[in-house]
């Protein structure tokens, strides 16, 4: 019936596309559940050292790095649906694993598992989206998954609250119910998706990626697009409002919180709007956002009595510049890759997703530590850099993919 709903609503999605969305809001609901609590639960449910519990939390980042490059030649041999089966049941025994696990050992085996799992998920899950969704849709079928990704971590992160008051035995039943959210996923995939469509094998791989001066320029705008628009304001931003601020972390939280409800609320909206518009605009519209954005930040030092306020409303604007920027982008991905190649087209940029996100903390950690004001300063600079950059890149761009579509049907 909801699907049903949804479609009366005008946005084109197939059932089966609208039954992968909902599968992918479940994946979601288990991770954000458990996310903010897994350092909590080695540390303090397992006795494990902070050293050691950080240690175990950065094999899964690790091992998902490692893993998303092998993921491209897996989706384009295998299939997307396939890849993403398997990436959802090494994540269920991942966190079963570390559910139980009681030594160093066995914990760092269960997150390996995980994180190769994590690495392999997310590009054959874009794949699979992008494949299902004609062309004409795709903003659209992005847009969607980013609602169902928001909605289930916002509302996981909840239900996680309420699992970890109860200790240990809390902990592991968080970490068993995130597993059989993935399972859930998994069924989804297995009896919902019945084409998993393959495409005769070209030589060179990853070589053809990479002669692709226009997806390579455009993999580069997206470590600067996400270093600032998700590095910066989900870890630099929070000690920043802590430290020079006075910010407690409850209305912290309620920041990120802010940011989660924006996406999923404006980020449908946006993407009907962005249709007919030119893409790299829409990128270049989010680097501005997100400038912007971190100069609210600095102006908190010259006005702190409206701190709290003027972050909320950077915050929401960052918000709406990420419904701006994946609107485009992941659709414009797929336009770029051969159908032979799309799997090593996702994989890479969700390599570039990695490196953005991973930037932000290591070098934005150390710089916020020396000058705050340098630290935002320096944002500005990287994100403004990437708008002139995605607005530069249009000229490369094969013209039926330089427009978001605007389907016939709406």
């Amino acid at each position: 019936m909801y699907c049903n709903i949804l479609r009366r609503l005008g946005y084109g999605l197939s059932r089966e596309l609208w039954l992968v969305e909902i599968g992918i809001f479940f994946n979601y609901l288990g991770y954000g559940a458990v996310l903010p609590f897994e350092v909590i639960y080695l540390h303090d449910g397992r006795g494990f050292s902070l050293g050691v519990a950080g240690a175990v939390i950065g094999v899964v980042t690790g091992a998902a790095v490692a893993a998303a490059p092998v993921a491209g030649p897996l989706i384009d041999r295998f299939g997307a649906r396939t890849v993403a089966a398997w990436a959802g049941l090494a994540l269920a025994g991942g966190y079963a694993g570390l559910a139980f696990a009681q030594s160093e050992l066995a914990a760092f085996a269960a997150a390996a598992v995980g994180g190769i799992g994590n690495g392999l998920l997310n590009p054959s899950q874009s794949t699979l989206v992008a494949a299902l969704a004609p062309s004409e849709i795709r903003h659209r079928a992005t847009a969607v998954s980013r609602v169902a990704a928001n909605a289930g971590m916002g509302i996981g992160g909840a239900l996680g609250g309420f699992f970890a008051h109860y200790g240990l035995r809390g902990f592991v039943a968080l970490f068993l119910a995130n597993a059989l959210t993935y399972m859930v996923y998994v069924g989804v995939l297995v009896a919902v998706v019945h084409a998993d469509p393959r495409f005769a094998r070209l030589s060179g791989g990853y070589r053809l990626v990479l002669r692709d001066r226009a997806f390579v320029r455009l993999a580069f705008v997206n470590v600067a697009m996400i270093g600032v628009g998700w590095g910066v304001f989900t870890w630099l931003l929070p000690p920043f409002a802590k430290n020079e601020l006075g910010i407690g972390p409850e209305a912290i939280g309620l920041l990120l919180f802010a940011n989660a409800v924006t996406v999923v609320v404006a980020q449908v909206p946006i993407a009907r709007l962005a249709e007919g518009h030119r893409r790299v605009v829409l990128i270049a519209l989010a680097g501005a956002i997100f400038a912007g954005a971190c100069g609210l930040v600095l102006a908190t030092e010259i006005a702190p009595v409206a701190g709290y306020a003027v972050m909320m409303a950077a915050t929401v604007g960052v918000a709406i510049g990420e419904c701006l920027h994946t609107t485009a982008l992941m659709p414009l991905v797929a336009e770029l890759a051969p159908p032979e190649l799309r799997g090593r087209y996702m994989a890479a940029i969700g390599l570039s997703w990695w490196i953005g996100l991973a930037a932000a903390p290591t070098i934005g950690g150390q710089l916020l530590s020396v000058s705050p004001t340098a630290t935002f300063v320096a944002a500005i600079g990287v994100a403004a850099a990437a708008a002139v950059f995605a607005l530069a890149l249009e000229p490369r761009l094969p013209a039926q993919a330089r427009l978001t579509p605007r389907p016939a049907s709406r």
